[in-house]
Formats: C-alpha cells, structure tokens, sequence
C-alpha cells in the first residue's frame, strides 16, 4: 500500500471467549470472524456527520456481532479513492468492503466486478438509468428529498422573516435532491416563502471547506434568510458556526447536530447511514445479503426523519411538531407525492 496517499488504521476486536492464544495484544487472529474495511468520503473521520455516522455503524457492528474492521481515509479531493478501495478489494482476509459516498459509485462498480468473491456496498450510491450493478454489489440510498421536504416544511413554518435559505456541498445530483425536497417543503407550506440557495462548489473539496460554509451561510443571514438547511459535510460546520455567531437556526444534516450549536440547531434530518451499515454486516453473516440492486432507505422505516426530542422541542413547539407530524404521514402513505 502507498502510505503517501493513504493510512490504514487496522482495528482487532476479539471477542471474550475466544480459543486460547487469540487474546488482545497477541496478534493473532479468529479466521470465523468477518472482516470488513471501509472507505471514508472526503473529509474522513471527525466530520461530525456523514462519515462519523458510518464509522459508528462498523463500531456497533464490532461490539454487538463481534466483527473486525479497518479503515482508510483518502486524502485531499479524495483522488486515491479508487486505489483504497483496490487495496481493501485485494486483501484476503476482507470479506465486505463499503465505499461511503456518492463519489465512489462508478469505481466501486468497476472494481466489485473485478473481485467476484467480495462483497460490496457504497453508501449514497448514484445510480445511473440503464447501468447494471454487479451481484456483489449492495447500492445503498436514502430519500434525502422527502427528509428535506419535512426540513422545508419545518423552516417555513417557524421561519419568522418569511426568508430562508439552502446550502449545499458539492453541487450534485443527490445534493441537489436535498435542495429540491427542502423548497417543495417550504413552499408546500408557504407559496409565498423566498428561498436562497447556494452551493459551495464543484468538486468532492467542498464537503470540506467550513471558512466558505460559514462565509456563505452569514451572506444569507444578511439578506434576511433566518434559517438555513446544510447540507456540506464537513463544510456545514461552518453553517452552524454562523448560525451561533448571529443568533439564527441552522438545521443540520446526516445526524442530530444538536450538540455543535445548543439553541441555534432547529433540527436535523438524520441519515441511518449507522443503521445501513450495521444491517449490511448483518445481512452478510446472515447469508441474505442481495446484491445486484439499489436499496432504497426512507421515512418508513425512519432511515430519514427529523429530529425532535427534549433539546429542541421548544424551538420547534408542539404545533409545529404536530404538523411535521401529519405530513410525515401523508408522505408515507401516498397522499403527498414529492417530486
């Protein structure tokens, strides 16, 4: 491996129990267990959303099933991608190996094909019309258009400007479907609303870029936007930082980020990216894993939902709660149709 381009932090976990000699600290290694290896989007560990999330899958998957796993984060724009996955596709001891991100679905693709025997899975995967997946692939989405339909319909109705305001990553087709759900949301509610969207670049650097998210996001507040949805990785941190610095609300993304910003995070639409990572591994020891087709996550089921607990519940109030609520349903069942 090229340890100029990537790290690789290997992680034994053995379980109690095990035969005599495989104890912590011994370097050998139970040949029953599963062994999984991932690859962070850009921004690796520590972006507090997206990656974290997945990371927390494979830490669940590692305490309560009693699976191994490594890691690689790829560097800068993420060029080394390909050359992670290759790395982890290519070591026999893997048996599942995730790309997490939209930026890994055509060279998860290619590779997936290339190692047979490996199973594969790519978080947010970009599915594209007419294109086949291979039997050993698992292509995971999530209904980011309908979370960010109730994040719309949320913000228009505690909004009190009638102003608010969308920033995006990497502007993209599954960031956009974000920016989309969030303005039929907000304007589902109030026709009226005025949106301000804004997108921080082109390239996979703009999930990590928190100095133009925050420069952003205080140019939106400016023009009267008091509330703005995120939805930029690592960039987002900046979002919030704004939303703390002039008194607004910022609702977050991928996971409650509550925490970052107490009083200032309306909410968060959460991603069960830990959910789908654990169920992967499940599924694996389980023998039923199907792979050869896109799996679709969303408000059943609640991979994607808002958040309202004891921290915000107050922010948002029990009207609002309760309108999120009946639309949520009306999602579900049909009877809302987003687009």
């Amino acid at each position: 491996m090229n340890h100029s381009l990537i790290s690789l932090f290997l992680l034994f976990i053995l379980l109690a129990g095990c035969s005599p000699g495989a104890g912590p600290g011994t370097g050998v290694r139970d040949d029953s267990l599963l062994r999984a290896g991932m690859v962070f989007d850009v921004g690796g560990r520590g972006d507090k959303s997206f990656n974290d999330a997945a990371y927390s899958g494979l830490e669940t998957a590692r305490d309560s099933l009693g699976i191994e796993f490594v890691y690689i984060e790829p560097s800068g724009e993420g060029a080394d991608r390909e050359a992670a996955l290759r790395n982890l596709a290519a070591d026999p001891d893997i048996d599942l190996v995730f790309g997490v991100g939209l930026l890994f679905s055509r060279d998860i693709e290619e590779i997936a094909a290339e190692f047979p025997n490996t199973r594969f899975a790519c978080i947010d995967y970009q599915h594209e019309e007419g294109r086949t997946l291979p039997e050993n692939l698992s292509g995971i989405v999530f209904e980011d258009r309908k979370g960010s339909f109730l994040a719309g319909a949320m913000a228009a109705m505690v909004s009190r400007t009638g102003t608010v305001g969308f920033i995006g990553g990497m502007d993209s087709n599954i960031i956009r479907r974000f920016q989309e759900g969030y303005s039929e949301g907000a304007r589902h509610v109030n026709p009226d609303i005025e949106i301000i969207t804004g997108y921080i670049g082109m390239t996979g650097s703009a999930f990590t870029n928190p100095a133009r998210g925050k420069e952003m996001a205080l140019n939106q507040y400016s023009r009267g936007a008091d509330i703005i949805y995120q939805a930029a990785g690592a960039s987002g941190l900046g979002v919030i930082e704004a939303a703390r610095q002039t008194g607004h609300y910022v609702i977050g993304t991928d996971r409650d980020q509550h925490y970052l910003a107490p009083g200032y995070v309306l909410s968060s639409i959460i991603k069960g990216v830990d959910r789908a990572v654990f169920s992967t591994v499940q599924d694996v020891l389980a023998g039923t894993f199907h792979g050869g087709t896109v799996h679709v996550l969303g408000l059943e089921g609640r991979y994607t939902d808002y958040v309202y607990n004891s921290d915000n519940a107050e922010i948002v109030g029990a009207e609002v709660h309760a309108r999120l609520e009946q639309l949520r349903e009306e999602i579900v069942s049909g009877r809302i149709e987003v687009r």
